[in-house]
């Protein structure tokens, strides 16, 4: 693909190669439908399966396999189910989603065909052991989005991933769903959560397939989270929607909606486009995408909902509509638990500190519960050679403790400490609280540096004139 003048840049060559692997996966598990039944029927047309086109390495090539997938396969994907026809598959709408925006973006017909050779000859998704092997290669394949640009956005770090969705423990009916969902790396983990600890029989997988609602708003994490779920065995994964959750006024959101569980890490530091805050109460209206998200959150979960979600240390200070919105989250439900995750979590993205906040709808708060959590020993910060592990966080949760005692068990420590919803409204509602077990820390947010330079430059200002006025007194004096 490199050699491809058509392609600029990973996320570009990414998305070219995940659309080509969302085909051949499908292929394959279309292939595992017709042997488990006789009366399945392709979506797709027939020259339109990876079969007929792509799987014969001695295929069409040049200028003819760029025509075809320019102007007929395409065209015939991107139109899929919209002939009229009143029985259209599910599976269909699927198809049609992903490829709504995706793009053909080589130019090079012999080397397309030397690519999609090496899938053909590389991806059988119908061995259980390269199932397996494929799954991880994809997880490889996401992490190296976060150095591709803005990309990068969309993929939060596996530990991190894990970790939420092990202290939410979705259970096997409950309705989860990521508002945000990015490449659906919460959701793929919330799908092996319940196979582990609650799929026993074909009936519970029913209800696992059922249970698991993402949306997206860009086209590239959509194609991502659509073949992920495909990965890993959603047979049709028409409940991973591209459409932007925050366009939708909040009050059109209906009880048949609602959900059991929330895991996301809604995009922060953007700004939506305007008008997107009309759809929310007055009190609530701001662009800041991440606050919005929350407050949608907060909605979108049933009494005694529970969620996790990943927001900046700018939520947790800020002000005028943050703190409304946290003293909504604070009365209209319990967030039991604070993780204050250090510097480099999410690099090379962003170096912003982050915070992973648990909540419960349905109670108000009485404490909040702090962790930091720590470094490693010999860790400095996380790079791509040196990144966050899940075992990481086995300290957290062996601390953790159970919600159904309100935590009883849980003890401050070096890293824990808990702080009362009444000191936090009287506090403006102020959650950026440090840890009182550790000094003054250094600190290497711009912000924050720059407001002590300026402090420091009146101070030495104030000096120079107090010295000014003693060596004129001292002057005077001589005279």
């Amino acid at each position: 693909m490199r050699k491809d003048v058509g392609v600029d840049g990973d996320a570009q060559r990414i998305g070219q190669l995940v659309w080509m692997l969302f085909l051949k996966v499908f292929d394959d598990r279309e292939m595992e439908w017709e042997v488990l039944d006789d009366d399945y029927r392709s979506p797709l047309p027939e020259p339109y399966r990876w079969r007929s086109w792509a799987a014969d390495p001695e295929g069409m090539t040049g200028e003819e396999l760029m025509s075809f997938i320019d102007n007929e396969l395409f065209p015939t994907l991107q139109n899929l189910g919209l002939d009229g026809s009143r029985t259209v598959p599910p599976v269909a709408h699927v198809v049609r989603s992903v490829f709504e925006d995706a793009y053909n973006y080589m130019k090079s017909g012999q080397l397309l065909r030397q690519v999609l050779n090496k899938i053909q000859e590389a991806v059988d998704f119908n061995k259980a052991q390269e199932r397996h092997a494929f799954g991880d290669m994809y997880e490889q394949l996401l992490r190296d989005l976060q150095n591709a640009g803005n990309a990068g956005e969309f993929y939060t770090p596996r530990p991190v991933t894990e970790f939420m969705v092990r202290m939410v423990d979705p259970k096997l009916a409950d309705k989860v769903m990521d508002p945000a969902c990015g490449t659906g790396g919460f959701l793929t983990c919330t799908i092996e959560h319940k196979r582990k600890h609650y799929v026993r029989t074909p009936e519970d997988e029913r209800t696992l397939q059922a249970s698991i609602f993402g949306v997206e708003k860009k086209p590239l994490p959509h194609l991502l989270a659509t073949t992920n779920m495909i990965l890993h065995g959603i047979e049709v994964p028409s409940q991973i929607r591209h459409d932007n959750t925050l366009a939708r006024p909040l009050i059109s959101w209906g009880p048949r909606e609602r959900v059991d569980c929330i895991v996301a890490n809604p995009p922060f530091g953007g700004m939506e486009e305007d008008g997107i805050e009309t759809n929310f109460p007055a009190a609530f209206r701001t662009r800041e995408t991440a606050d919005l998200f929350l407050v949608l959150i907060m909605h979108l979960l049933k009494e005694g909902g529970r969620a996790a979600v990943v927001l900046p240390d700018g939520f947790l200070f800020g002000e005028g509509i943050k703190s409304r919105i946290k003293e909504k989250l604070l009365t209209e439900c319990d967030l039991h638990t604070i993780v204050r995750l250090p510097n480099g979590v999410f690099n090379p993205y962003t170096g912003i500190k982050t915070n992973l906040l648990f909540f419960t709808k349905g109670r108000p708060t009485r404490d909040v519960w702090f962790y930091e959590h720590p470094y490693p020993p010999g860790v400095k910060n996380y790079s791509k050679t040196r990144p966050m592990r899940v075992e990481e966080f086995a300290t957290e949760q062996a601390w953790w403790g159970s919600e159904a005692d309100g935590f009883a068990a849980r003890q401050g420590s070096e890293l824990a400490w808990k702080v009362s919803a009444a000191d936090i409204a009287a506090r403006g509602w102020n959650l950026d609280i440090k840890n009182p077990h550790q000094g003054e820390q250094v600190s290497h947010d711009p912000e924050v540096l720059l407001a002590e330079y300026a402090q420091m430059q009146a101070e030495i200002a104030e000096l120079q004139e107090q010295l000014k006025a003693v060596l004129a007194q001292a002057l005077e004096r001589r005279e």
